[in-house]
């Protein structure tokens, strides 16, 4: 299984007659995605890779029963291009463009959040700005992740660097570590769709095993994802954090990858995730390993197989713990066990 895009996505390309928009489309095509039209204004009735093209986002949904949308229009109409694909009722808007301003994704982000939140949390998901897009292999690619480096397993995976994730994912399928989707969230101050989503989405997903988070320097997401992982997330989740090197000030390409004020530095990021019991890769070619590692254990029937401990000590609770794996072991076994050895005594 895979979490937000399948066999059933039917995607539409917005800006498809640009270069970037036809050369991905052909891409996305050749992968198996089903690609059932696209839209640049004007050039209605024209056909791109023999998708055919419409003017607007609305006639492309009408004509395709479209339900996901992947957006390379150029950054001083990307935004409007959002607006235009959550207007139209789409679940699922990626957008690869980089260079939006923030106040103006800030607008699309709080637009997209209403109709989501208007129809019961099932309206529009915004994946990006800024953002490599996804990949479930074998099933369906959205965006521009190169296919051929992927292949199924149990592994999820999710990215604020683009770069980052194709390395580690070529890593995970040389060593063998399958993936269920591959998720760049994009690393812009803003974006659509957050570590705490991805991480749910998982979570909820019964054929992702394991997580691999790649965070980077800048913001709080890290640490705030560290909390929800040590509170909700019983899966094994194994983290990088890039940028450990960089000085502060210092920024790494994305908008949103600065340190400023003393805060946002890899070291606190990764104390957030030792702290909350998820290993941590000082490189990237650890990450198999400890994703590995953690699956054995799980399937050993360690639980999460994190190194966190246990919210509830034995001695605090009571009670015995079975396997470090987060879980109460036998309730209560101990106390029955006591009024046995004192009726012996007795």
């Amino acid at each position: 299984m895979s979490i937000l895009i399948d066999k059933g996505t039917r995607l539409i390309v917005q800006g498809i007659t640009g270069r970037d928009g036809a050369f991905h489309t052909r891409q996305m095509i050749d992968y198996g995605t089903r690609v059932v039209g696209g839209v640049t204004p004007g050039k209605s009735g024209e056909k791109v890779h023999g998708v055919p093209v419409f003017d607007s986002v609305a006639d492309a949904v009408k004509a395709t029963r479209a339900n996901a949308s992947v957006i390379y229009v150029p950054a001083p109409f990307a935004v409007d291009a959002i607006y235009e694909a959550a207007d139209a009722g789409l679940a699922l808007i990626v957008c690869i463009t980089e260079g939006l301003p923030v106040r103006d994704t800030l607008g699309a982000f709080h637009h997209v959040a209403a109709l989501r939140r208007a129809s019961g949390r099932s309206g529009p998901r915004l994946v990006g700005p800024n953002c490599p897009g996804l990949i479930s292999p074998g099933l369906s690619k959205v965006g521009i992740l190169p296919g051929q480096i992927s292949r199924p397993g149990p592994v999820g995976l999710v990215s604020r660097s683009g770069t980052l994730t194709y390395e580690v994912v070529h890593q995970l399928s040389s060593a063998g570590l399958g993936q269920s989707t591959c998720l760049g969230i994009g690393g812009d101050p803003v974006i659509g769709t957050n570590f705490i989503d991805a991480l749910t989405l998982f979570e909820a997903d019964p054929h992702t095993e394991a997580v691999v988070l790649i965070g980077e320097i800048g913001g709080s997401d890290e640490e705030e994802a560290a909390v929800f992982i040590k509170r909700h997330v019983r899966k094994p989740v194994v983290a990088f954090v890039a940028g450990q090197t960089a000085p502060p000030g210092k920024r790494m390409g994305h908008a949103g990858a600065i340190i400023s004020g003393g805060s946002g530095t890899a070291v606190e990021k990764m104390a957030a995730f030792e702290a909350a019991g998820v290993p941590v890769a000082r490189i990237p070619s650890e990450i198999p390993r400890l994703i590995g590692q953690a699956l054995e254990r799980r399937r050993r029937g360690g639980g999460r197989g994190n190194a966190r401990p246990t919210r509830k000590p034995a001695a605090r609770a009571g009670r015995s713990v079975a396997g470090g794996n987060g879980r109460p072991g036998a309730r209560g076994s101990a106390r029955p066990a006591a009024r046995r050895a004192g009726a012996r005594k007795r």
